[in-house]
């Protein structure tokens, strides 16, 4: 081949590489998002430990999966100007208290913004410091109403996906096995809800799921939504986010974590990229 014509043909396979290297990067721009975590870190060491770890685990996924993770614990940034900024809010342990910073947040939702919460971030209950006075958010948004009971102590539960269809459980297996956690029961069934669809639910091969010592505080039976969606929002509840810790010695050692789970770490990304990115599904 004559050196002329393979001076050119080097010359279009460089371009070529260079166009599709900067395709990739246009690609991959393109599906960049930022995220928002509210906690607030205070009273319950085992919520603080989970927030801890989500803390890193967020913030090593944003690498990989080319979006930025930002936290606060300042809830004043509940605020129009503040969350335009960003394509999806997730509450790591408590909810939003002042009136006004709870309409901005449902104003935001109500205008397609994207929300993951975690476990603690549903309790509503009547009288405590968390009383079920948001009726929009617990009623409404997530359907479930106020807390009732919960299993002890934080153990593992295998988890059945109910729609494999939806964006959030994609590539998951038919059932899961979750990390440790504390798992509650609700004021409402939520399968009666028209606007809720439940993804995952403990899978009876759990039962009996907790260890005590009080009887109700084992599960021996029933059915109990873990992880849902609202058809009218971009959201996902998952009910765990409560680690192991030894409370009985005052040590306050952390007994069990929440990551690494592979299966559990992919239906948290895959519910973040489709809050953040997607669009609602019915």
């Amino acid at each position: 081949m004559p050196k002329t014509s393979r001076v050119f043909l080097q010359c279009i396979a460089a371009f070529a590489l260079t166009f599709c290297f900067f395709t990739a990067i246009a690609q991959t721009n393109k599906k960049h998002f930022n995220v928002i975590a509210f906690y607030t870190g205070r009273n319950d060491q085992a919520h603080i430990s989970f927030m801890h770890e989500a803390h890193k685990w967020f913030s090593e996924m944003g690498k990989k999966y080319n979006f930025t993770y930002d936290s606060t614990k300042d809830w004043s940034n509940m605020n129009a100007k503040f969350l335009a900024k960003y394509q999806a809010v997730v509450f790591l342990d408590t909810r939003v208290e002042d009136p006004i910073q709870r309409k901005a947040f449902e104003e935001y939702m109500k205008n397609g913004g994207g929300w993951l919460g975690f476990h603690f971030a549903a309790f509503a209950l009547t009288p405590s410091d968390f009383n079920a006075d948001w009726d929009w958010y617990h009623n409404e948004f997530l359907g479930s109403g106020q807390y009732v009971s919960n299993t002890w102590r934080p153990v593992s539960a295998y988890l059945r996906v109910e729609d494999h269809n939806h964006p959030a459980t994609k590539g998951l297996p038919d059932i899961i096995k979750a990390s440790p956690s504390e798992w509650y029961r609700w004021e409402k069934d939520l399968r009666k809800n028209p606007d809720i669809k439940i993804l995952l639910s403990v899978d009876s091969s759990s039962f009996p799921l907790g260890t005590g010592p009080k009887p109700h505080e084992i599960w021996h039976s029933g059915y109990y939504p873990i992880v849902w969606t609202n058809k009218n929002y971009k959201m996902v509840y998952f009910n765990f986010g409560h680690n192991d810790i030894d409370y009985e010695h005052h040590t306050n050692k952390e007994l069990s974590h929440t990551f690494p789970n592979p299966d559990q770490e992919k239906l948290i990304m895959n519910s973040l990229i489709w809050v953040a990115t997607g669009k609602k599904v019915d």
